[in-house]
This record gives C-alpha cells, structure tokens and sequence, in this order.
C-alpha cells in the first residue's frame, strides 16, 4: 500500500487533534471528490514498518485525540489488510486514542471483517456532489453518508 499523506497535526477530519492518514488508491472516482490526487494506488510514499511507527510516535503526544484513516479508499481491496494492522497496532500501543475511518462503501458491506474490533467511528457512503453539505464543521462531504459508532454498532 502506499499513501498520498501524513498529516501530523490535523483538526478537520474528526473530533479534536488528530494524526490523519490519507491512502492512496480508489476506484470509485465520486464527481466532485475533494481529494482526486489520492486515487491513483502507486501515488506518494510506501506504507511500512517505519510510516506504522511514525504513527504510534505521533499518537502518543498526550494532546492527541486520535487517528484518522482517509484516502483515497482505506477499504480498497489492496487497503483494508495493511490499515486493519494499522488499526490494530494504534489500538495496542494507544488505547486511550480514538481511531476514525473514511470509506466511499457501506458499513454493511464490512461490518464482519477484522478492522470493526479496532476502529471507534466510521464514516460510510460515497460522496454524492449534488447532496453536498453546505455548513462547515461535518465530518463528511455529503449527506447521504453516515457517522457511525462502531462499538455501539455491533
């Protein structure tokens, strides 16, 4: 896997101070998607043992909330085995932290698969352009897609 981006300081992409991970590679391609760059899977830097290290570093600053996982599709068939062990070794090494995940698919479509035990908070559904949100301050881009606590999901 690779990804397009390592954000080491981010307020946008869920509550608080969070490190965000943007993956690279998607095919869904949504008209209007905020972040074209990141579909391409060979775009930026190789996802490995050191980027999953830099992560756990970063995370453990005591004034960050969390991680957020975008991309990109971090649901991609390619994606979800290395951001599942991503989303594992963060919930070991950090288990006070939050971990958010972004995908343009369901929740029902992988509701069983391992990465559910580690994640806190999905955001579900392909960016629709002509339902886009027009306030500031969402944690999603249209409104036919969903916030969901997972703890609480299952």
């Amino acid at each position: 896997m690779k990804y397009a981006q390592l954000r080491e300081f981010d307020t946008t992409n869920g509550p608080g101070v969070r490190v965000s991970l943007f993956v690279s590679g998607c095919t869904l391609h949504c008209k209007g998607c905020f972040n074209p760059e990141s579909w391409d899977f060979d775009a930026g830097d190789d996802f490995n043992e050191k980027t999953i290290e830099r992560i756990i570093e970063l995370l453990k600053r005591p004034y960050m909330s969390g991680l957020s996982v975008l991309g990109g599709d971090p649901f991609e068939e390619q994606n979800i085995g290395p951001v599942t062990q991503l989303c594992k070794r963060v919930r070991q090494a950090c288990p006070d932290k939050t971990i958010w995940v972004w995908t343009g698919r369901k929740y029902e479509h992988f509701k069983d698969r391992e990465i559910m035990d580690y994640i806190d908070t999905l955001v579900d559904g392909p960016y629709v352009e002509k339902l886009k949100v027009k306030e500031q301050g969402q944690y999603f881009g249209s409104t036919n897609q969903r916030v969901i606590p997972i703890h609480l999901a299952q």
